[in-house]
């Protein structure tokens, strides 16, 4: 329908249906809500996040934790202290705060001094933190890395520092580490014991006396007994530390960072983690 404007136009707008439909509810009238109701119905977000205006609380939960690496004379003590945010309730979080470093050997103290006060603005920026601990474990020594208990390779000082940060991580819940299913484990172990057995029969194979004349029997016993009892006879599987057993002849497998990589079936298998070469 076509409408005559006799007057001169100042401005126009657009009604949407939208529009018309806000205006048919605001002519229909509501019954009034008491204010204590609306405020228990509202969620209440007073969850506190970790953000560099929190204030340092008088006491604060830590952990120590020791590195006794073959590149200084005298141990490190590393001691990561954490916040304990939204106590006591279902939002509880605990964050690292700060970080020590501690130790007899002066050799290094510039650098690690620098380095724990620089982590320690880190933990207190806030949000995620984890990034230091990739960045720290690629961190490599020029003159080459060493092999700590359990036969886990460390590039350097400072990526063993990376790997504290990191297991602390995952002690707080900060990292969550995924974990072998139930079936990747009973391969694992099934792979460990056909390892075990093999090197068993191999042993039993190389001490079996061969035929010998006639008035060596009693030499050649005695020294099939001290075979026997001599630790270099065979290839046993040996404790390396923190709990894990690989063998002596074990590599370094590029995966894990463990010397646990063995020849099996002509197939390069880790021990510790599960890899193959052959898929």
């Amino acid at each position: 329908m076509a409408v005559k404007i006799d007057k001169k136009i100042k401005g126009y707008s657009v009604l949407t249906p939208e529009d018309k439909a806000r205006e048919a509810a605001a002519l229909i009238p509501t019954a009034s809500v008491p204010r204590e109701t609306v405020e228990k119905e509202t969620p209440q977000d007073n969850i506190i996040q970790m953000h560099e205006r929190i204030e340092r609380p008088e006491v604060l939960i830590g952990s120590t934790y020791k590195i006794k690496s073959p590149l200084v004379e005298h141990a490190m003590y590393v001691t990561i202290n954490d916040i304990v945010l939204n106590a006591g309730t279902e939002h509880e979080l605990r964050r690292p705060f700060e970080i020590f470093v501690n130790s007899k050997s002066m050799e290094h103290f510039q650098w690690i001094v620098a380095l724990t006060r620089i982590m320690s603005a880190v933990f207190r920026k806030g949000g995620d933190v984890t990034f230091l601990v990739d960045e720290m474990k690629a961190v490599f020594d020029p003159r080459g890395g060493y092999f700590k208990a359990g036969g886990v390779y460390m590039p350097s000082l400072v990526a063993e520092l990376g790997a504290i940060v990191e297991e602390h991580m995952k002690s707080i819940g900060l990292i969550h580490d995924p974990e072998m299913s139930a079936h990747q484990r009973a391969i694992l172990a099934e792979k460990r014991k056909q390892y075990e057995d093999r090197a068993k029969k191999n042993s039993d194979v190389s001490v079996v006396p061969s035929p010998a004349p006639a008035g060596e029997g009693a030499r050649r016993a005695d020294e099939g007994a001290s075979a026997v009892k001599s630790p270099g006879s065979s290839e046993d599987i040996a404790v390396t530390g923190d709990g894990a057993s690989f063998p002596p002849s074990a590599t370094l497998c590029h995966k894990c960072n463990t010397k646990a990589l063995v020849i099996m079936d002509g197939c390069a298998t880790c021990l510790n983690c599960g890899y193959s070469k052959c898929g």
